[in-house]
C-alpha cells in the first residue's frame, strides 16, 4: 500500500508540473493539409486555432481572419491530425523483463521491481508518444491502475489522451503478473463473467477485454459462454468489447458474440469472405499489431531489428534491456536458449505468421473493413511510442498505400475512442480538438516520412521535435 501511495503522489506532481496551457490564438499558414479521412490535400492551407480546438479550415484564399493570432509559418511542410495507437499495454514497459509468464527473468529482476519502474516511469512512456507524433492512445487491457494512468494522462498537457480498459477477462490463468491487482483475470463461468463486467463497469472503463487464448485445453467453444455473457453485459452498461483472438474461428465466434474491437490479426489461417462480409455486417473495427508478432522472437534471437526512430525515441534503458546476450548464462531462461542457438528457426516462424497476417490485412482493407493501426506497444521488444512507424513499414509491405496507413492511424482510429474524445480527434476540421503533427517530407510520397517530424500540437500547445531530450 505504501508503494502504491507513492507512485500515486509522484505521479500526481509531476502530471501537475506538466500542465501547460494551449498557447492562445494560432494560424498555421501556408502548409499542405492532409486529411487522410477525405483523402483530400489542401496546399497553402490555413488552420486557425484557438484555444484547444480548431476553430477554421480553408485556404489561402479562403476569407478568414488571422487577427491576433500568432502566424506559423509551414511553406514547405505538411500538416496532418495527430496519430492515434489504438493498442498499447501501459502495465508493460517493452523490456526483456516485462512478462515473467512468457520468459522468466524473476531472478534478474523481479516482478515486483520491474512494475515499480514502468509506474515511476509512465510519465517518460507518455512523454515519448507525444514526440512521436502520436497524440491518442487505446490502452487495452492491465490491472486496476491503469484507471490511475488513464487519469493521470488525461490530466497532463504533454501526454496523449488515453482510453483504457481494465484487467483482461481470460480463458487461461497468469499466475506470474499477480501482485494483488492481476492485468489478467481468469474466469471459468459466465456468471464470473458478469460479475467482472460489473465490477468494471463502476470505474467507467472505454473498453471491457476478453482475451480469448485458444489451445488444446481451451477449444473454442469452451470459452465461447463466457465471450457470450460479458459481450452481453457490457452492451447492457453501454460499455464496448474489445476482443484479443488470433485464430480465424475464435475471431468469428467473438465477432459473432457482438465484439467492437478485435485487437490482433488473424494469423493461423487466410480469412474467408463469409467472415469478411461478418466484420463489415456488424461494422466490427479490427487493428492488426503487425509489429508485435515479430518482436519477441527477434528479441530471444538477438535479432531485434528495432528502427532508427526506436532507437532515437525509445527509453534508452527499456532498449538495453533487450540485448539478451547480456543476461547472465547461469540466468538464461531456455526459451533465449533455445532461440540463440537456432534464430532462422525463429525468423521462418515470424515470416509464416506474416505470410498470413500481411495477406488477411489487404483483403480485408480491399473490402472496406475499418483497419485501426495499433502496434501492442509495451509487449518485450515493442516500444512505447515509436513502434508505430515499425507498423507502417509493415502495413506498406502488406500493400496499403501511405493514404491508407495514414487513414488507418487517424481517421478510422478514432472510432476506437468513445466519449467526448471520438468525434473530435483523428481530422482537422472545426470544433474538433487542436491535435496535429507537422511534418518536413509528405508521407503520402512515402510512409517513411511520417515521422520526419518538426513539431507535435496536442490540445492547442505546441512541441518542437527538437525540445525533446533523448
Amino acid at each position: 500500500m505504501k508503494t502504491r501511495l507513492l507512485f500515486l503522489v509522484f505521479v500526481s506532481v509531476v502530471a501537475t508540473s506538466l500542465q501547460a496551457a494551449p498557447d492562445g490564438k494560432i494560424a498555421l499558414v501556408n502548409g499542405t493539409l492532409i486529411n487522410p479521412g477525405t483523402a483530400k490535400i489542401v496546399p497553402n492551407a490555413l488552420v486557425i486555432i484557438e484555444g484547444d480546438h480548431i476553430s477554421a479550415v480553408g485556404d489561402q484564399a479562403t476569407a478568414i481572419s488571422t487577427k491576433g493570432a500568432r502566424i506559423i509559418d509551414c511553406k514547405g511542410k505538411f500538416i496532418l491530425p495527430g496519430y492515434i495507437d489504438t493498442h498499447v499495454h501501459f502495465f508493460q514497459s517493452g523490456d526483456i523483463y516485462t512478462r515473467p509468464d512468457a520468459v522468466d527473468l524473476t531472478r534478474v529482476r523481479s516482478y515486483k521491481d520491474e512494475v515499480a519502474w514502468i509506474k515511476r516511469n509512465l510519465p517518460d512512456a507518455l512523454g515519448r508518444y507525444i514526440r512521436c507524433g502520436i497524440t491518442s492512445v487505446v490502452d487495452v487491457g492491465g490491472p486496476f491502475w491503469n484507471f490511475e494512468a488513464r487519469r493521470i494522462a488525461n490530466s497532463t498537457a504533454k501526454a496523449p489522451r488515453v482510453a483504457v480498459a481494465g484487467p483482461l477477462i481470460s480463458s487461461v490463468s497468469r499466475p506470474q503478473l499477480d501482485l494483488g491487482d492481476p492485468p489478467i483475470v481468469k474466469i471459468d463461468t459466465p456468471e464470473q463473467g458478469r460479475e467482472m463486467v460489473r465490477k468494471l463497469a463502476a470505474k467507467n472503463p472505454d473498453y471491457v477485454k476478453i482475451w480469448y487464448i485458444v489451445n488444446a485445453e481451451n477449444p473454442v467453444e469452451k470459452f465461447r459462454p463466457v465471450v457470450h455473457a460479458v459481450i452481453e453485459e457490457s452492451h447492457a452498461y453501454k460499455l464496448r468489447v474489445a476482443v484479443h483472438a488470433t485464430e480465424l474461428e475464435a475471431a468469428r465466434a467473438a465477432v459473432e458474440e457482438g465484439a467492437d474491437l478485435l485487437v490482433h490479426s488473424v494469423t493461423d489461417k487466410l480469412v474467408d469472405e463469409s467472415f469478411v462480409k461478418l466484420l463489415k455486417q456488424k461494422s466490427t473495427i479490427l487493428c492488426p499489431t503487425l509489429v508485435v508478432f515479430e518482436r519477441y522472437g527477434r528479441t530471444f534471437a538477438n535479432k531485434l531489428n528495432l528502427t532508427p526512430e526506436e532507437k532515437a525515441w525509445g527509453n534508452p534503458e527499456v532498449i538495453a534491456s533487450l540485448d539478451v546476450t547480456k543476461i547472465p548464462p547461469d540466468k538464461m531462461p531456455d526459451r533465449i536458449k533455445t532461440a540463440l542457438a537456432n534464430p532462422d528457426a525463429v525468423l521462418d516462424r515470424i515470416q509464416k505468421t506474416y505470410d498470413i497476417a500481411l495477406k488477411n490485412l489487404k483483403t480485408l482493407e480491399d473490402a472496406g473493413v475499418t483497419i485501426a493501426a495499433g502496434t501492442d506497444a509495451g509487449n518485450i521488444g515493442t516500444i512505447h511510442g515509436p513502434a508505430l512507424f515499425r507498423e507502417f513499414q509493415l502495413m506498406k509491405e502488406a500493400g496499403l498505400t501511405p493514404m491508407q496507413i495514414l487513414q488507418c492511424a487517424t481517421i478510422n482510429a478514432a472510432k476506437t475512442f468513445g466519449g467526448e474524445a471520438g468525434p473530435k480527434i483523428g481530422a482537422i476540421v472545426p470544433g474538433n480538438f487542436a491535435d496535429l503533427v507537422i511534418l518536413k517530407s509528405n508521407p503520402v510520397d512515402d510512409i517513411a516520412h511520417a515521422s520526419d517530424i518538426e513539431s507535435v500540437m496536442k490540445n492547442g500547445v505546441l512541441y518542437s521535435a527538437g525540445a525533446f531530450a533523448r
